[in-house]
């Protein structure tokens, strides 16, 4: 049987492949973004309540209204947006299933999308399979600064959509507020739609606040944000988010939501919907998260890797062509088997395979594996 592939220059996700070296070979995993930590007990005990008590059945396409009605509470806290539970929040399988449903909803044959690399892996993929044409505007280490100038040029009549990431994964770079002014300026006029994937808006550093698509009026009436339940409660594992959209958008948004997969999770969004009542289990993330970050790059200041400053989601990028002049893949791949630390090449972010000689760590860990970690960073 012959097949025509609708990814035929796609491979296994760098994720996959760095995490099954690092199984195969032993070696401290760095290089997939999940915790080594627990889970919150609280938050699993509740989610074992609301199974004693029958919620086990499917949830409303939507998801759950108690989990909706108290996100709105939380974005009017946080965002000073008012949102209507019943028709501007959808809860989804995570966020890379928001992503997949909510580029299959505007993207068509033959329009544009416009991404900033390095970006994450997805966007790409799910542009190509709808018969979309991506433009990618890329962006260099250290700083990853955007011209917005270059993305208004970029843009032409057939412009459907624009992708941004904010803190980025994974260049921890965090957009301001003039980033989300530009936009607004450019997208001005147009049909184009804005997704705002917002996953680590909670994990932002150094004093800086996070520009969500939510807190500008004229942006958010194009713009579908997108947020992750794994990343702010470090249950990566359970596959629950929810994207905010006006209900224009949203109602297309769940036309293929519901044949996607339909519902989600019933006794874990009930758990998360009392969860929330307590907002520190989401404002104090930013220093615990800070914390972790010092620890790790206090304890590699000596070696050879120049840290890049990382302002936002729980990676650490590292420059090493201090040390080798090899390519990012071919160093990530040294490391993991001679030297036991597996990482992610940046490049792995770029269509083009841009060698900047720069490896993504990720750092939700306890600080004993930490502490491993950097002892083979210092011996390199």
């Amino acid at each position: 049987m012959q097949i025509n592939s609708k990814l035929p220059q796609t491979e296994t996700s760098i994720f996959a492949v760095m995490s099954g070296l690092a199984r195969q070979y032993g070696a401290i995993n760095l290089s997939q973004g999940f915790p080594d930590f627990q889970v919150s007990r609280e938050l699993i005990d509740l989610i074992y309540k609301y199974m004693l008590a029958g919620k086990n059945q499917y949830a409303p396409m939507p998801g759950v209204p108690e989990l909706r009605q108290a996100l709105a509470a939380k974005i009017f806290k946080l965002y000073n947006r008012k949102i209507n539970p019943d028709t501007e929040i959808t809860v989804t399988a995570g966020a890379t299933q928001a992503l997949f449903t909510a580029i299959t909803a505007f993207v068509g044959k033959g329009d544009e999308a416009i991404i900033f690399e390095p970006a994450y892996d997805s966007y790409d993929p799910a542009i190509k399979l709808n018969g979309g044409i991506t433009k990618y505007i890329s962006l260099s280490a250290p700083y990853f600064q955007i011209n917005w100038d270059e993305v208004a040029a970029a843009i032409t009549g057939k412009t459907k959509l624009i992708i941004i990431n904010t803190p980025n994964n994974p260049g921890g770079f965090v957009f301001d507020e003039s980033d989300m002014q530009r936009l607004t300026e450019i997208t001005r006029g147009t049909n184009i739609v804005v997704i705002s994937d917002e996953v680590y808006e909670h994990i932002i550093f150094d004093g800086l606040q996070h520009q969500s698509a939510l807190k500008f009026d004229e942006l958010f009436n194009r713009t579908i944000a997108v947020y992750s339940f794994g990343k702010t409660f470090h249950a990566t594992g359970w596959k629950t988010g929810y994207v905010v959209a006006p209900e224009t958008l949203m109602n297309e948004f769940r036309k293929v939501h519901q044949f996607n997969v339909f519902s989600v999770n019933t006794p874990i969004q009930y758990a998360l919907a009392e969860y929330l009542q307590n907002e520190e289990n989401y404002l104090s993330l930013p220093a615990f998260y800070q914390a972790k970050r010092n620890f790790f790059v206090s304890h590699i200041k000596n070696s050879r890797f120049k840290v890049i400053p990382s302002h936002g989601t729980y990676f650490q990028l590292l420059d090493y062509s201090a040390i080798s002049g090899q390519p990012e893949f071919d160093f990530a791949v040294w490391m993991t088997k001679e030297k036991g630390l597996a990482s992610i090449p940046v490049s792995s972010f770029y269509h083009d395979k841009k060698n900047q000689q720069i490896l993504r760590f990720a750092f939700p860990k306890e600080e004993e594996t930490l502490l491993k970690a950097a002892e083979i960073i210092n011996q390199i």
